[in-house]
C-alpha cells in the first residue's frame, strides 16, 4: 500500500500511520521475496482448521504427510507464527510424588505397561476436576489402553462412585469382555460398588501405587488433552453443557485426531489396520 501510493504521499507520512519503521519499507522493497506467502500456508491453515484448532506443529505436520504434503516443522512454525496460529497445548508440569505409605497393599498387575493389550479388554480410568461456572465438576473417562481411544466417559457435580458407574453405563461394549480395570487409589474405585460390579462380571481390578500418578499416565495425558482441546475452550457455566460437550470431542478424538503414540492415527484407524501398540 505504501510503495502503491508512494507518488502521492510521503513514505516516512505513510509509515506513521500503521507505525510501521521506514527502515521495514526499504528493507521489504529490497527484499520482494519476504513478501511472499507460502505456498503450503493454506495447506497448514486447512489442517488447524479440521482440527478445530487444537493441532500444533508436530500433528499438522503428521496431517500434512497423509495429504502429501511434505514440510519441515521449523517451516510449519514459521507459518502460524506468521499467522498468528497457536496450538491447545502446554508443557507437562507436574512432578510425581513417592511414598511409602501402603505401597503393596493392594495388586497393580499392569506395573507402568500400558501397552500390548487387546482391544476393549484393559481400560484404565481416573476423575479429572474442571470449573463449571461458580463451581466444580468433574468428568470420568475410560480409556482403552489398546488404542487409546475413549471408550466411555460421564460427568457430575460428586465425586463418588456413581460417577464411575454412570462412565461404565456409556461403553459400548460387553462388559465381559474386560479383563482387567486399571485405576488410582481414590475411593470413588476402591469401593465395595465397584468391587461388586468387577466380580459380577469377572474383571480383575489394577491399582496404581500410591502417590505415583506416573502407574496411570495414559489416562492423565488423555485428562490433560480433554481440558486444553475442548473444557478450556468451552467454558462451560452448566452440568448439563459440560455432559453433553464431551459428546463430539469423544467422537472426534477417537475417529479423527492423530495420536503420537498411535504412530499419527486416529484409534479406529489404528484398530481397524489390526496394529498392537
Amino acid at each position: 500500500m505504501i510503495r502503491a501510493n508512494a507518488s502521492r504521499y510521503p513514505i516516512s507520512a505513510q509509515c506513521r500511520i500503521p507505525g510501521v519503521p521506514r527502515s521495514t519499507y526499504y528493507w521489504m522493497t529490497g527484499h520482494p521475496e519476504a513478501e511472499r506467502v507460502d505456498p503450503i500456508a493454506g495447506d497448514v491453515h486447512a489442517v488447524r482448521r479440521d482440527s478445530h484448532e487444537r493441532y500444533g506443529a508436530r500433528k499438522i505436520k503428521a496431517a500434512l504427510e497423509r495429504r502429501g504434503v511434505t514440510a519441515s516443522r521449523r517451516r510449519i512454525v514459521d507459518i502460524m507464527k506468521r499467522r498468528d496460529m497457536t496450538s491447545a497445548y502446554a508443557r507437562r508440569r507436574f512432578k510425581p510424588r513417592r511414598t511409602r505409605a501402603d505401597e503393596a497393599g493392594l495388586s497393580n498387575p499392569l506395573d507402568r505397561e500400558p501397552d500390548g493389550y487387546a482391544p476393549r479388554t484393559h481400560p484404565a480410568s481416573d476423575l479429572t476436576y474442571v470449573r463449571v461456572g461458580d463451581g466444580w465438576a468433574y468428568v470420568c473417562l475410560l480409556v482403552d489402553l489398546a488404542d487409546r481411544g475413549i471408550a466411555g466417559h460421564s460427568a457430575g457435580r460428586t465425586r463418588d462412585a456413581g460417577l464411575v458407574l454412570a462412565a461404565f453405563a456409556a461403553l459400548d461394549l460387553p462388559l465381559t469382555d474386560i479383563q482387567v480395570f486399571h485405576t488410582d487409589r481414590g475411593g470413588e474405585f476402591d469401593n465395595t460398588r465397584i468391587d461388586e460390579l468387577l466380580r459380577v462380571f469377572g474383571v480383575k481390578r489394577s491399582l496404581s501405587r500410591k502417590g505415583d500418578p506416573c502407574d496411570n499416565a495414559v489416562v492423565e495425558s488423555t485428562n490433560r488433552l480433554l481440558k486444553k482441546e475442548l473444557v478450556y475452550r468451552n467454558h462451560c457455566t452448566t452440568i448439563e453443557r459440560l455432559r453433553r460437550d464431551p459428546d463430539d470431542y469423544v467422537w472426534w478424538s477417537d475417529n479423527q485426531r492423530l495420536h503420537s503414540a498411535l504412530g499419527y492415527r486416529s484409534p479406529k484407524e489404528f484398530t481397524e489396520q489390526g496394529l498392537v501398540l
